[in-house]
């Protein structure tokens, strides 16, 4: 805990965030952490509560509720409080392989578990995971720390997302001989690519691969298994392999007009003006061009606000967000109690800068596009919307959102972004490794467990569980790291 009566002589202070016309103007990150000494005033608000569900990362009603890498949130907010940095950046890294990452792009389900979140703010504990991180590589306490013995096992990870880097991660610590193989031309996976510049600056994930590199980790790039490098390959050289390579089939939006130029995956654009970012600001003009079209988003969530956000940067004359399901209420109804995860309408960064930009929330709730209609050019031009009801299925018993007739509309749509989630592991892959799937198109294992149905082949991450958060995977990444230790050491101290 912090100071016994912190949560109520403190009131809860975020950390300082540049105002949305103003941080439209470049890619940078926006939120400034507070000063240490005034963030050790929020670590003084932990309360004695008892039951500290922020770190119990249990299911409860269907969602998580509480950190699912169990950070021990009070004991290190109780040292943020008295000044411990050091202890408290080593409780903080004895559960997350990467708070710096976290602590910029987790929903922090352990903040909706406060038990201050009950009828107060919860404990800032996000902003302060994220300065005692900070805290720790300014003053040299990140520092590399190569095993001192090697077992002479060697493992292969397939992807350099958050699992993938978790996983080979705890794999060197514990001295076996990591390879990660990446597809794309820079390591970090989901991490480089599919989250904007503006919430996780790539210069954070070159600082941990650096430390990771010096640890004995090797990164090759350019390199995607099950095309130009072999299964069969990895599976000759390597005493394990580790599938972790996100779920990557991207949900269509299959009605007339889609084969129109100008409709792309999120995954596609977001990619696209990351890699035209870091490779020359912007000059080799090689992403896909916003500025002065009408952009509709189709899909709400993380990917689709980070939609409107990169939009609105690139000059969007207009921005218009689709969501299939009703608006959440703006506070937590009757059947949602806390600690459940909060049902509740967010406002996000991308939402915030729209408002601010066309005055306007961009979010259109219970609609969908029933045709996409292009120019003379085959351009889209406009969709045609519609809106939504719940009705049951008569076959199922399913309730399903089915159109309302008469509510047609036709919208401007010079660009189509497809937010609307991703299905499961990419076939070729899992065809190169023969791995047997669950109905959901993930690579199948036995409950609770990462090995796969082919002897040293492991998985870890969305393409084990399925599209799901950064700590999700760094969980997953931990876990299949532990089982793989023990498969090849017949036990693990992991």
């Amino acid at each position: 805990m912090g100071k016994p009566t912190g949560f109520l002589d403190y009131k809860r202070e975020n950390d300082i965030e540049t105002a949305p016309l103003e941080r439209i103007k470049n890619f940078n990150e926006f939120h400034t952490p507070l000063a240490k000494e005034k963030q050790q005033i929020q670590g003084a608000r932990c309360m004695e509560c008892g039951v500290p569900f922020c770190q119990a990362g249990v299911m409860i009603a269907g969602m998580a509720s509480g950190c699912p890498l169990n950070n021990l949130c009070p004991e290190w907010n109780d040292m943020v409080y008295h000044g411990n940095w050091e202890g408290a950046y080593k409780r903080l890294t004895k559960t997350n392989c990467f708070p710096e990452f976290t602590s910029r792009v987790c929903p922090a389900l352990c903040e909706a578990a406060c038990t201050c979140n009950l009828d107060s703010e919860p404990v800032a504990t996000k902003a302060n995971e994220r300065v005692i991180i900070e805290n720790a590589f300014a003053e040299g306490m990140v520092q590399p720390c190569p095993p001192q013995v090697r077992t002479g096992k060697r493992v292969a990870v397939v992807g350099s997302g958050p699992s993938g880097l978790a996983t080979a991660m705890q794999l060197n610590k514990r001295g076996h001989s990591v390879t990660v193989y990446e597809r794309n031309d820079r390591i970090g996976g989901l991490l480089r690519y599919g989250i904007p510049n503006m919430k996780l600056d790539k210069k954070i994930i070159d600082r941990r691969l650096n430390l990771m590199k010096e640890e004995g980790i090797e990164f090759i790039t350019n390199a995607n298994v099950g095309e130009n490098v072999k299964a069969e390959d990895l599976l000759k050289e390597y005493d394990a392999v580790v599938l972790a390579c996100g779920a990557s089939n991207p949900r269509d939006i299959n009605v007339p007009g889609r084969d129109a130029k100008g409709i792309y995956f999120a995954v596609d654009f977001l990619k696209a003006t990351t890699k035209s970012l870091l490779d020359s600001g912007f000059k080799d003009k090689k992403f896909i061009p916003v500025k002065g079209k009408h952009v509709i988003v189709i899909g709400g969530g993380d990917t689709g606000n980070d939609c409107v956000g990169t939009s609105i940067r690139l000059g969007a004359a207009s921005v218009t967000q689709l969501e299939m399901m009703p608006k959440a209420p703006d506070t937590r109804a009757a059947n949602n109690p806390w600690p459940q995860w909060p049902r509740i309408c967010k406002t996000d960064y991308g939402q915030q800068e729209a408002i601010a930009v066309f005055g306007s929330d961009p979010r259109i709730y219970t609609t969908t596009v029933q045709e996409f209609i292009p120019n003379k050019r085959g351009e889209v031009a406009k969709a045609k919307i519609v809106k939504l009801e719940s009705k049951k299925d008569e076959k199922t018993g399913r309730m399903m959102m089915v159109p309302i007739p008469g509510t047609e509309e036709v919208i401007k749509a010079d660009l189509v972004l497809i937010a609307a989630g991703f299905l499961g592991a990419q076939k070729y892959i899992t065809d190169a490794f023969q791995v047997a799937l669950n109905p959901r198109t993930n690579v199948a294992t036995e409950p609770g467990h990462y090995a796969s149905s082919v002897p040293k082949v492991f998985t870890a991450g969305d393409m084990h569980r399925g599209q799901s958060l950064v700590v999700w995977a760094i969980r997953e990444g931990r876990e299949a790291a532990r089982e793989v230790d023990e498969y090849l050491m017949g036990y693990t101290n992991l």
